[in-house]
């Protein structure tokens, strides 16, 4: 799994997902959100287009990175779900609570 973190939009940090989100992952994703929001981004879109399997570690991952996000004034949203990524929000209904955007940069355009 690697993951990219950068500047869009002004104050956004997109982090940018390839691979596998899964229980090996999250908690990587756990820190890069964190390591984001301490470096004064508190407007966090996770891009998941390059992601081609999340599992419910994954998802912890993103809802934990939500919860922060929001407990430092911000937000955290998603971007570019892949079919099956996709399909996991929809199983757990957390489609709900994190709506998927087109791309990272249309993701904060509301």
């Amino acid at each position: 799994m690697n993951f990219r973190t950068e500047t869009i939009a002004g104050d956004v940090a997109a982090i940018r997902a390839d691979g596998r989100l899964n229980m090996v992952s999250a908690p990587l994703l756990r820190q890069v959100v964190s390591d984001a929001i301490t470096a004064g981004s508190v407007r966090i879109v996770v891009d998941l287009s390059g992601v081609d399997f999340m599992d419910s570690s994954g998802l912890g991952a993103l809802i934990g990175g939500l919860k922060v996000a929001r407990q430092a004034g911000g937000d955290l949203r998603i971007a570019g779900a892949t079919p099956q990524v996709a399909l996991v929000f929809e199983l757990t209904h957390l489609d709900r609570i994190l709506q998927n955007h087109a791309t990272a940069e249309t993701a904060y355009r509301d």
